[in-house]
Formats: C-alpha cells, sequence, structure tokens
C-alpha cells in the first residue's frame, strides 16, 4: 500500500510537471497588415527575450488575410491598418476590440531611370495616375509640379497591392478625400477594383516590383521604401504644403485625433489639418476578441501589448514609425481591461 502510495504521488508529480512546462510554453499565433511587420517582428523578438516562453509567431499576409482569419479565428489575434467596418465587425463570432500600436506613413515610391529627384505630387495627380489618366511621366500636370527636373516621355506602370491591404486602405482614404474621381470611381477598402496596373503582394512585393521596373510607380509604408533605397517623392498637404514621410510629419498628423480619439479607436488621420502634417499617416491596429476563448493566451496578449504601448514604442522611430501620443496609450491600457482574461 505504501508503495503503491509513493508510486501514484511521484507519478502524480511528474505530470503536473508536465502540466506547468507545457503552460510554461505557449506559441501564440497572429496574422495581418505588412505595413507594421517589421516593427512587430522587433517586438516578438524583444519580448521573447524578457519571456523566452512566450513565441508570438506573426504571418504577415495583409491586412484583408489578418481580419478574415481572426473572423474565422484561426489566429488568436489580427491585425489592420484599415479599421475594421461595421459589417466585418457584425460577420464576427465574437466582440473585437480595435487596439492602436504605433503610426506610419505611406508614401508614393519610383523608379524612373536617370531621375534620382525627390519628385513633388498632388492628391488630385497620384489618383489621376493610378486612375490611368495621366499616362507619362511627362504630363504636365507632374511636370508643372516639378520645374527643372528632366521628366522622360515614357508609360507610367502602376503598381498597386494584390491582397487585401490595409496600406491600400489608408492609400485609397487619402486619395477619396482628395479627388472626387477617385472616390466615385474607385472609392475606399482594404481591396479595389484597379482601373490600371499590376499587383504585388505585400509592401514586400510592391516595392520588389517597382525596384525591378523602369518608369514604375506604387505606394508602401516608409520602412519599405527605406528598406529596399527606392525613391520617394513629397506630397502636398491640407495646407497646401509638400511633405516628405517623416516620422515628425506623421506625429503631426495624430495630433488632432489625439485629443478627440474616438472610444473604439477606429479613426482615420489621412489628409490632416496643419501645416506639418504629412497626409497619407495612419495609426496601425491590433485585433482582439474582446472575450476570447483561450484565456491563458489573453492574459499573456494584455501583458505585451502593456509592454508594447509602454517599452515597446521606444523601437518605433529606429524602424520609420512614429510612437503613438501619450493620452492614445493611456486610454488603451484602460481598455486593455475589456480583454476577459479568466
Amino acid at each position: 500500500m505504501k508503495h503503491t502510495l509513493s508510486r501514484f504521488l511521484a507519478g502524480a508529480a511528474i505530470a503536473a510537471a508536465g502540466v506547468t512546462l507545457a503552460a510554461q510554453n505557449v506559441t501564440i499565433n497572429g496574422a495581418g497588415a505588412t505595413f507594421p511587420y517589421p516593427i512587430y517582428s522587433k517586438w516578438f523578438s524583444e519580448y521573447n527575450k524578457l519571456h523566452s516562453n512566450v513565441r508570438i509567431n506573426y504571418q504577415s499576409i495583409g491586412s484583408g488575410g489578418g481580419i478574415r482569419q481572426l473572423t474565422n479565428q484561426t489566429v488568436f489575434f489580427g491585425a489592420t491598418d484599415g479599421p475594421m467596418t461595421d459589417d466585418q465587425l457584425k460577420a464576427a463570432p465574437g466582440k473585437v476590440l480595435h487596439f492602436p500600436t504605433v503610426l506610419g506613413a505611406v508614401v508614393p515610391v519610383y523608379n524612373i531611370p536617370g531621375v534620382s529627384a525627390e519628385l513633388k505630387f498632388t492628391g488630385p495627380v497620384i489618383a489621376n495616375i493610378f486612375l490611368g489618366s495621366i499616362k507619362k511621366w511627362n504630363d504636365k500636370a507632374i511636370a508643372d509640379l516639378n520645374p527643372g527636373v528632366n521628366l522622360p516621355a515614357s508609360d507610367i506602370t502602376v503598381v498597386h497591392r494584390s491582397d487585401g491591404s490595409g496600406t491600400t486602405y489608408i492609400f485609397a482614404d487619402y486619395l477619396s478625400k482628395v479627388s472626387g474621381d477617385w472616390k466615385k470611381r474607385v472609392g475606399v477598402s482594404t481591396s479595389l477594383n484597379w482601373p490600371v496596373g499590376v499587383g504585388g503582394k505585400g509592401n514586400e512585393g510592391v516595392s520588389g516590383l517597382v525596384s525591378q521596373t523602369p518608369n514604375a510607380i506604387g505606394y508602401v509604408e516608409l520602412i519599405y521604401a527605406l528598406q529596399n533605397k527606392i525613391n520617394y517623392g513629397s506630397v502636398q498637404n491640407a495646407a497646401g504644403k509638400f511633405l516628405r514621410a517623416s516620422i515628425d510629419g506623421v506625429t503631426a498628423a495624430a495630433a488632432g485625433a489625439a485629443s478627440n480619439m474616438p472610444a473604439d479607436f477606429r479613426v482615420s488621420i489621412t489628409n490632416a489639418p496643419g501645416a506639418e502634417a504629412y497626409p497619407i499617416s495612419s495609426f496601425t491596429w491590433m485585433l482582439f476578441y474582446e472575450n476570447p476563448k483561450d484565456k491563458g493566451q489573453a492574459k499573456m496578449m494584455v501583458d505585451f501589448m502593456k509592454w508594447a504601448l509602454s517599452d515597446g514604442q521606444k523601437f518605433a522611430k529606429d524602424l520609420g514609425y512614429a510612437p503613438l501620443p501619450k493620452q492614445v496609450v493611456d486610454l488603451e491600457m484602460v481598455a486593455l481591461g475589456k480583454i476577459a482574461v479568466q
């Protein structure tokens, strides 16, 4: 009897140790936007150094894919640069919460042989290029904005996203505010019916196609232009000033929204007022269920988010993103309490 009890207790101890060990090593899966992928990769790596038992696995598949996988509950969290629509929120099997993570800029990138100058663009000119009504680089509308630049009479090759994309959402959201033709003919969505052009998958795909295609133009998140050393232009903002994308310009664009943030954090800051506001700026969001099935993973991701919103913000600038305004972080820290962790 004594030996049987000893064996039982030893077996129970081994089983308990196994359960504890299993509980300690957790992989949390997420998917979505390519726009914030560089900083998310950095965050997940740095957080793993602090918590070696927590591995956050993120697939950079585009915002549309992230929303779809979250809705299908094949990942624990999603990520998007375009807030979920009311219809998308209704289609989800539970209440979804949006949490801004950083701010970024979308830039017009181009590859024109023999032209290294920083081109100037207005919103309507960008819209007309992507609508296909401006077809050549030496078109008067582009030439008038860039006197002294020797623009070729070459056909413009438009490169856009082929996948559901938050970067596309930001770009289209901006163009819809500055071009009536764009708003009427194309509109705003993560997936568009493009009038012209060729598609690339992810910010990576668009960067690659523009780099490899003479006389191409595309749009990518700023870090992809910097990392791939692609020329990108300045864009005229709502105050009439031409601005090259910068962390300060993105921060300025967020200033108004930070002091008037909606409770659900779904907000657009494209074409924001202010002389120093870069016009194609946006928050990017992580998406979580308010009442997730796996409470253990929920607790870990709430802890991760608190770290990302505080210590994690210091990594933003080196990767071409703007840190969140303090007012927004303070609101999010409170909102994280809505996620059920037990």
